[in-house]
């Protein structure tokens, strides 16, 4: 019999959290940007950030990614403080993360085969090795009959999905969103969110998803991505008897966090400021 402690289930150690942010502040000049919060996101759990214009959200992805520093505070990303991290220690840390931008934020000049695979070709991949990748990551995102297209023979949608399939090379296991569906039109906006919760359910993505639109919130927060028994992807609405545990909310405002809980909680909050914000 072996003589290695025994571990029950309470005692088993928990996995650092993908991002966490300690007591963090950040003023530019006179004017606070975020005013002491504390937030994190488990491993394979959703954030969705609420807030008006200028409230800090976007500041949060910045300061997750290292491209900012706090005042105060600290910011760890899979376990490790980042706060004051050299810059080339940096390039590590941010070869675990996508990020996915408002607009795409594509290179005009290169294909969507050369945009998704850029991050490899950086890396001096093979050839073989990149199309193979991005072959597998544009299907994922159902574009790969775009693969030889140049970013202004896409449309809107078709952009920001480019964007994701570029955010997911090398397989992130942390995606951060900055208004990933601002501007366009609900249908299209409705196919990046099931791209966010496919991700979120099937790949254990943890992710921070900064939006403004509450028919957003309300989808990646009431629904969930699942495999039928056919092995087709379906999209399934939660019941009455039970709600998503991988899917949480924080709202900011004038730099402070001022709500963190479930869907339900948020739709029942009766602060004036969440009630007006969410009508």
């Amino acid at each position: 019999m072996s003589d290695a402690p025994v571990i029950t289930h309470a005692e088993r150690p928990r996995k650092a959290p993908a991002i966490e942010f300690r007591d963090v502040h950040l003023a530019f000049d006179d004017r606070v940007i975020l005013d002491g919060i504390s937030f994190s996101v488990q491993p394979g759990e959703t954030k969705i950030v609420l807030g008006g214009s200028g409230t800090g959200k976007s500041t949060i992805l910045k300061l997750a990614l290292g491209l900012l520093r706090p005042d105060a505070g600290h910011v760890f990303v899979d376990g490790v403080d980042i706060s004051a991290m050299k810059e080339r220690a940096l390039l590590e840390i941010r070869q675990k993360i996508g990020m996915i931008f408002q607009d795409g934020a594509l290179f005009d000049s290169l294909s969507v085969f050369e945009n998704v695979g850029f991050r490899l070709s950086e890396q001096d991949a093979t050839l073989e090795d990149i199309e193979d990748a991005v072959r597998r990551t544009l299907r994922f995102v159902n574009l790969e009959d775009a693969i030889d297209k140049m970013p202004n023979e896409l449309s809107g949608g078709m952009r920001r999905r480019v964007g994701i399939a570029r955010a997911l090379i090398g397989s992130p296991k942390i995606i951060l969103y900055d208004e990933p569906t601002a501007g366009l039109d609900p249908p299209t906006a409705r196919t990046i969110c099931e791209l966010a919760m496919k991700l979120r359910d099937l790949e254990g993505v943890s992710s921070i998803f900064v939006t403004h639109r509450i028919d957003d919130a309300r989808q990646m927060a009431s629904e969930f991505v699942t495999i039928g028994e056919t092995g087709d992807i379906q999209i399934v609405h939660e019941r009455d008897d039970f709600c998503l545990v991988n899917t949480r909310f924080i709202m900011l405002r004038r730099g402070k966090i001022i709500f963190g809980g479930t869907d339900e909680e948020l739709w029942a909050s009766t602060d004036p400021y969440i009630k007006a914000f969410l009508s």
